[in-house]
């Protein structure tokens, strides 16, 4: 066993970086439903929620893939491996879910009728049914060995790693949505630790924008 054993690194954030998928996909019928055929304005407004929440959550499975899943399979025991593995081999299913609704609300914003909307409804339940079992799996079962095998420091790759990977076009709502699940004394910290324009651009701008954007879309 590796002398990192002994480490009790906070993995805590990906717990609230969870909420935001968990939200996500089991909004459809809060978000989704209402929207009245041919509502082409509020189609796209909700629709690029999805786009970009899909994004970071395609940007933060990439990340697990390469930066937590070998360093805890090397790592931990034989057991641990087995089961760091399966759970990472779950992904799969979640990407398949993923792509299907991220086609169909490319569809729905294309062309808002009803029945594109509905089938945006039922590919958010498909998602859901694959992508819940995922996170709390991996919230029971891997966080506490990565909370024992990794560094800070490597724990904290996975976060940039998401931010630069994420191709979304509204970064300052994909960075809303994870501060707003955050106690006031992270929001600090992620801000404290901002790059200079970043910190810039949210504190002049890009908080009020999600603020406005997601008041609007909760309304």
């Amino acid at each position: 066993m590796t002398e990192l054993t002994a480490l009790s690194t906070d993995t805590s954030d990906m717990i609230d970086l969870h909420r935001v998928f968990r939200e996500a996909a089991s909004s459809g019928p809060r978000f989704v439903a209402p929207v009245a055929d041919g509502d082409a304005i509020r189609a796209e407004y909700v629709g690029t929620y999805y786009d970009n929440v899909f994004r970071l959550l395609h940007a933060h499975h990439e990340g697990e893939d390469l930066l937590m899943t070998p360093r805890l399979m090397s790592r931990g025991t034989p057991d641990e491996a087995a089961e760091v593995s399966r759970i990472a081999d779950q992904h799969h299913a979640v990407l398949g879910q993923l792509r299907t609704a991220s086609e169909r609300v490319a569809t729905w914003r294309a062309e808002p009728t009803a029945a594109n909307r509905d089938a945006v409804v039922a590919a958010l339940a498909g998602l859901q049914g694959s992508l819940i079992a995922h996170l709390d799996e991996e919230e029971r079962v891997v966080l506490p060995i990565a909370s024992r095998l990794m560094t800070p420091a490597e724990w904290g790759e996975m976060p940039e790693h998401g931010m630069k990977s994420f191709d979304g076009d509204k970064l300052w709502l994909a960075l809303g949505l994870v501060l707003e699940q955050m106690t006031p004394p992270q929001v600090a910290g992620v801000e404290a630790h901002m790059p200079p324009p970043v910190a810039d651009f949210w504190t002049s701008t890009g908080r009020r924008m999600f603020t406005d954007y997601v008041t609007g879309l909760r309304g």
